[in-house]
């Protein structure tokens, strides 16, 4: 069976979002199906074009050419819906997997009922939340009710909706998406990531890394992370320890704002760009602790990340805020440590707490990996999509 996904970005844009995909349609071959990618004109690709990854086709939708809103959302849509008919057609494909934001599942659904095929609609985020997030338009402005109309239009009108985490589907729930036509299928990891990893003693001789609990962060530097809140608590249990650190990596749209905030914490707190994702686990490996210190919001609420489920993969300790996306994933005391939002007091008293217990890092790291093993691994998710594409879910 061929599955025509349909993604606003994919690799080589290295992204949260791309990886779940690559994940995605890597255990999709490697249980028969034959996925095909296409993405939007958000790649960035100036005109149609033609690839392939890891031994799957990967079509570029060149852009749509406005930059006026709603003008260019419209162009955009309706060139990705004339490249899915074209795609579809040539491939013959018969199952098209839309992932959010909305304007992917606006083009598959009319690209669909034109060809007959089968529209699953994927739920990331809502679009609308995430531009709120970004600062594009506030909460319950024209935009932003706009933006939830369309996308409870798209539910409401796929054949079945998949939402990747509980809050989510709760959301999608109460759009008045029946359960019948609703499925979870959240983030995983690859089995790479049980593999054991030697530490990166040649990194950590150059970050300088010095005999203490190294604590850090992996990911994206956007606002609702929180990382400027991180690096002002983090003196404040560095110095409990001898030689501690914080190790930063990543980059986005708030990296101006970390930068400044490591400039004023001075020596302990060590901030690098990001990293190819092949590295990704030797920075891991540096770690005793990831700390996620994700703000409160709307996004954080619904949306769980994936980075924790590849820290406790690793056998790491985690720490994060207490928002609903964490909570979902990280069990309290069992597989990893909460604290409250936005808390310094909290966050601080936590980071203490794990940095004098090495046997409680340890208790942790292993309940985690236990957790992630048992119950959030690829191949096993990923199998969840077969009665969805066959229309017997």
């Amino acid at each position: 069976m061929k599955i025509l996904h349909v993604l606003d970005h994919s690799l080589p844009i290295g992204s949260g979002y791309s990886y779940r995909s690559r994940s995605i349609v890597l255990a999709e071959k490697r249980l028969g199906l034959e996925p095909v990618v296409l993405t939007s004109p958000k790649q960035g690709t100036l005109h149609d074009a033609e690839e392939v990854i890891d031994g799957i086709p990967c079509y570029r939708t060149g852009r749509a050419g406005s930059r006026v809103p709603f003008v260019s959302e419209l162009l955009l849509m309706r060139r990705l819906a004339a490249r899915i008919m074209r795609i579809a057609r040539n491939q013959n494909v018969k199952v098209i997997h839309a992932h959010s934001p909305v304007l992917n599942g606006l083009a598959a659904i009319w690209a669909g009922r034109r060809l007959g095929a089968r529209v699953v609609y994927e739920v990331r985020s809502f679009w609308e939340d995430a531009a709120v997030s970004h600062g594009t338009f506030t909460e319950g402005s024209v935009r932003y009710r706009i933006s939830r109309a369309l996308e409870t239009f798209v539910m409401q009108h796929a054949d079945v909706v998949v939402a990747i985490c509980d809050g989510i589907r709760r959301e999608v729930e109460r759009r008045g998406i029946p359960q019948d036509q609703l499925a979870v299928v959240p983030n995983g990891v690859d089995g790479e990531w049980f593999k054991d990893w030697p530490r990166a003693e040649t990194l950590a001789r150059r970050l300088c890394l010095g005999e203490g609990p190294v604590f850090g962060y992996v990911g994206s530097f956007s606002h609702y992370e929180g990382l400027p809140f991180l690096v002002e608590a983090a003196p404040q249990f560095l110095r409990r320890f001898t030689g501690a650190s914080l190790v930063l990596v990543g980059s986005g749209r708030d990296e101006e704002a970390v930068r400044r905030a490591v400039t004023r914490a001075g020596p302990g707190v060590i901030f690098l760009s990001r990293v190819p994702q092949e590295q990704v686990r030797d920075i891991y490996s540096l770690l005793d602790v990831l700390v996620l210190p994700r703000r409160r919001m709307r996004l954080t609420e619904l949306v769980t990340p994936l980075k924790p489920l590849e820290a406790m993969a690793m056998g790491k300790a985690v720490l994060a805020s207490d928002v609903g996306g964490h909570a979902e994933v990280i069990r309290d005391g069992e597989t990893g440590l909460l604290f409250r939002a936005e808390s310094r007091e909290a966050l601080v008293a936590q980071a203490v707490r794990l940095g004098e217990g090495a046997a409680l890092r340890r208790h942790l790291g292993e309940a985690g990996r236990r957790y992630v093993t048992g119950e959030r691994t690829w191949d096993g998710l990923v199998a969840r999509y077969l009665p969805l594409y066959a229309g017997t879910a």
